[in-house]
């Protein structure tokens, strides 16, 4: 569970209650007390440092951190009966936050925390409904109906104000946002807070409430699944650049503001950009290739201007969690992709531990592999076919490499899916774990082979990576997909060598991060983690071997200058 703001000001109005009472009683035993401090001042105090001390209990998160702050400065500017603007409480709070722990900056919950507090303040009508206020002459005094349909009806107010707001946030964060998380909201934030944590503070006292409370967080829980369960529950939107998802931030505040509808209504026009906008692609008869960051394992993406195909899905990292879901997955989503084309290599976890992931994430595209059962899915060598310009073509395993039933008669390695994709001028080889002996075979049945970039086979192991490979394809750049400090030790430094002898380039994903390539600049190899630094990070001297745009290279370990 996670402890929202609500909950903390619940628990501190509830301990400001009970201190001010027990201040009070105190009157009688010792009357100097409250003499020398009055019960105002009394239950102020104790019922923040009480609240403090359940937000700390609770893990001291953002939300929490800025719900003590901001009911430190309302308590103490009613004691000294005093009322500020509530910007200058907001940035009040948003500035104690951040001397506390600077690098909430860096965290989703604080924007989400922060922004929805400041669109709830300034999105408050400032004035009470008349249900909230005391009758006049001869009004009708509410019913509970009434003022229960007014509290009802001002939280979906709340709830709607903050679920529109928030949405380009959220596109900002996670490059998705909910279509039911209004519908969720309005049953599981009455229910958390009237029934859920007062079930919990009570089993402090009565360790049986905490059963009950676990029996509600079930019954949450399956609400909640169920509506996860909905078609198009969640939308998925391509990441946009910052200045635009800032835009589309302050379009969503523009729409949900207390002002004239022509004012609200220019939010569309910021929010616009936002939802239409498309990650650049390559041009029509040119392709790209990412090598993913996924650890000991391998995903490559290949896109064309039209098409995107995915080779290998990443490691699996234990029983719960995969590349897949944590890596693969996110980021096609983030840039917009639904690969047409998924190959996975070889049964191997490090190469098909995300599959499951990606299957059902895109479950309507072809899968091609050299392990499965049927023979429609399977990589052969002979299928080709051509995306925009952008030839495909399956080398190896050959019909022969299966048998009756299907399996591989070949070991996993042995078996992997060898996909050479190129044009006349440039082309790429994936060859998953293909050891020695098969690439010996494949280059001498075809001298003819040529590729500009190689995906390190076998993530640069000594079983691969043969001189008769290297020697026919010829290629410029090697990118080797490896963990950091693999207890394997690749890539292996006899391959690295290999690779220098033949003048090649090479970049590695630990110290590269994702490493994209693209055929219409084929001298250069682009870095994430050079490109997108974090401020706190070093830029020391970059790993032998690695040479890119924006990555220095020892002089001892450069290959030949990029002709240009």
């Amino acid at each position: 569970m996670s402890i929202s703001g609500l909950h903390v000001t619940m628990f501190a109005w509830l301990a400001i209650w009970l201190v001010g009472g027990l201040w009070r009683r105190l009157a009688f035993v010792w009357p100097q007390a409250l003499l020398a401090v009055p019960v105002p001042w009394a239950a102020g105090f104790g019922g923040v440092a009480l609240a403090a001390a359940y937000a700390l209990f609770s893990g001291w998160g953002v939300p929490s951190q800025r719900t003590v702050l901001m009911l430190a400065v309302v308590v103490g500017l009613r004691l000294l009966a005093r009322q500020w603007p509530w910007p200058v409480v907001w940035l009040l709070a948003m500035a104690a936050v951040l001397l506390l722990d600077p690098w909430a900056l860096m965290q989703p919950g604080f924007w989400l925390s922060f922004v929805a507090v400041a669109i709830l303040f300034a999105t408050d009508p400032g004035r009470r409904t008349r249900f909230d206020a005391a009758p006049f002459a001869g009004q009708e005094v509410p019913t509970r109906p009434q003022r229960f349909m007014a509290v009802a009806l001002g939280m979906l107010r709340e709830q709607s104000v903050v679920t529109v707001a928030l949405a380009p946030l959220s596109l900002l964060l996670f490059g998705q946002f909910s279509l039911v998380g209004l519908v969720a909201n309005l049953l599981a934030i009455p229910w958390v807070t009237l029934v859920i944590t007062p079930l919990a503070m009570l089993g402090v006292a009565v360790p049986a409430f905490w059963d009950l409370a676990a029996l509600a967080v079930q019954g949450l829980g399956g609400w909640l699944a169920w509506l996860a369960q909905w078609p198009s529950a969640a939308v998925f939107r391509p990441i946009p650049p910052l200045p635009l998802a800032l835009a589309g931030v302050l379009g969503g505040a523009l729409l949900v503001m207390r002002w004239p509808w022509a004012t609200r209504l220019a939010g569309l026009v910021l929010l616009w950009p936002v939802l239409s906008w498309q990650p650049p692609r390559p041009a029509a008869g040119e392709f790209d290739v990412m090598a993913l960051d996924v650890g000991q394992g391998s995903a490559v993406l290949v896109r064309t201007s039209g098409h995107s195909l995915l080779y290998d899905t990443g490691p699996r990292y234990s029983p719960t969690s995969d590349a897949g879901q944590r890596v693969v997955v996110p980021l096609l989503r983030a840039l917009g992709e639904r690969p047409d084309t998924v190959v996975v290599s070889h049964r191997d976890s490090d190469h098909a531990g995300g599959s499951a992931a990606v299957q059902t994430e895109w479950p309507e595209a072809r899968w091609l592999s050299s392990f499965d059962a049927d023979p429609v899915r399977r990589c052969i060598a002979g299928q080709r076919w051509t995306w925009d310009g952008v030839d495909f073509e399956i080398l190896h395993p050959s019909p022969e490499d299966f048998g009756p039933d299907g399996a591989g008669r070949l070991p996993s390695n042995a078996m992997s899916c060898v996909l050479r994709v190129g044009h006349a001028r440039q082309s790429v080889w994936l060859s998953g774990d293909l050891d020695a002996d098969r690439e010996t075979r494949l280059a001498l049945a075809q001298p003819d082979l040529r590729a500009t970039l190689l995906l390190a086979p076998h993530h640069g192991s000594l079983t691969s990576s043969s001189p008769a490979l290297l020697n026919t394809l010829a290629p410029a750049w090697a990118l080797v997909q490896a963990g950091y400090r693999n207890r394997f030790n690749h890539p292996a430094p006899a391959v690295l060598a290999r690779y220098r002898e033949r003048g090649m380039r090479w970049v590695a994903t630990p110290d590269c991060g994702a490493a994209t390539w693209r055929s219409d600049v084929p001298d250069t190899v682009v870095c994430q983690r050079e490109v997108a630094r974090r401020y706190w990070h070093h830029r020391g001297e970059a790993s032998p071997g690695i040479e890119s745009a924006q990555i220095p290279v020892p002089e001892g370990d450069r290959g030949p200058a990029p002709a240009h």
